[in-house]
């Protein structure tokens, strides 16, 4: 077995060393060229030439598929950021949604009772400015369109902060006005018949000429008196020709008048609202028979019930 092992190893060696010679010969100059090569080195040129190519390809491959895997790792994280911003522009725009049916809700709540606007409207612009204390440039589905995440995102979030800022100015515009009508007297304190004007007038204790600052409302004896508008009892109390008389301050300088009251239902700083049941019909203090005496004051001057009043 070594001397088989021994004779191939001369075997390679003597190939090894075998020397090869070329011979490039020129016929029409004569001239003879020789090349003397060895074996090994010249088969591992060739060797060397025919792997490049291989060599080249196994490189590119590598280099293909390492580009494909960080195209796939950016396209990952494109997809997840994606995500982000739809997740994020989508939870404003359902914000700026609810925001716009709240507005939307405020302007159906703005809504009054067609008596209490009627008279609300009647007010001198004094009352209603004490009272009162002195469209949108883009929509979600406009939006959509920005070619930017980040410019989307953006204007929805300055869309949603100017909508809440409109919200809270409506919500508080709205609020006024409701007290506002709340406030304004607008419904008939008694049902009964109308005996006498505010204006000049006789007398009916002396005939001669008078000036009456309200209203006289015929109506039996004990008959429920109402407030005609929110507010607090100021005076409900005996005061002098008015009888028992109700006083009720409905704020924003308007104040109403019920007398002649036989009795009171109400005290001194209750709160009272439109149609609660304050007194009831009398004939006290100054009076000729069972009837209410109704005055309103604006900003402390009287004014003619009748302009406020619902003829309804």
């Amino acid at each position: 077995m070594l001397e088989f092992l021994d004779q191939n190893c001369d075997f390679w060696r003597h190939l090894a060393s075998r020397r090869y010679n070329i011979v490039l010969a020129d016929r029409a100059t004569g001239v003879v060229r020789r090349f003397t090569i060895s074996l090994w080195p010249t088969l591992g040129v060739v060797a060397g030439v025919l792997a490049m190519p291989v060599l080249i390809g196994f490189g590119a491959r590598w280099s293909a598929r390492s580009t494909v895997a960080e195209l796939e790792r950016s396209n990952i994280a494109l997809t997840i950021e994606n995500a982000s911003y739809r997740e994020a522009t989508g939870e404003l725009a359902d914000q700026i949604s609810s925001l716009q049916a709240a507005v939307d809700s405020l302007g159906i709540q703005s809504a009054v009772d067609p008596n209490a606007k009627a008279a609300m409207d009647k007010l001198p612009e004094p009352v209603k400015t004490r009272a009162m204390g002195g469209g949108l440039g883009a929509t979600p589905a406009m939006l959509s369109n920005m070619l930017s995440p980040d410019l989307t995102f953006g204007l929805l979030s300055d869309l949603l902060g100017t909508m809440a800022s409109r919200l809270d100015i409506m919500r508080t515009g709205v609020e006024r006005r409701q007290a506002l009508a709340a406030a304004t007297p607008s419904i008939w304190p008694v049902p009964g018949w109308l005996t006498s004007r505010y204006g000049n007038r006789r007398d009916p204790f002396t005939g001669g000429a008078d000036f009456h600052p309200g209203l006289d409302l015929s109506a039996p004896y004990g008959q429920p008196v109402r407030a005609t508008a929110d507010g607090t009892i100021a005076v409900a109390e005996r005061s002098g020709s008015y009888g028992n008389l109700v006083e009720i301050n409905h704020g924003y300088g308007i104040v109403t008048r019920y007398g002649h009251l036989s009795r009171f239902k109400a005290v001194a700083g209750q709160q009272v609202h439109r149609g609660d049941v304050i007194g009831f019909v009398g004939s006290t203090g100054r009076s000729t028979s069972a009837h209410l005496h109704y005055e309103i004051l604006l900003n402390g001057k009287l004014t003619d019930p009748m302009r406020l009043l619902s003829t309804h």
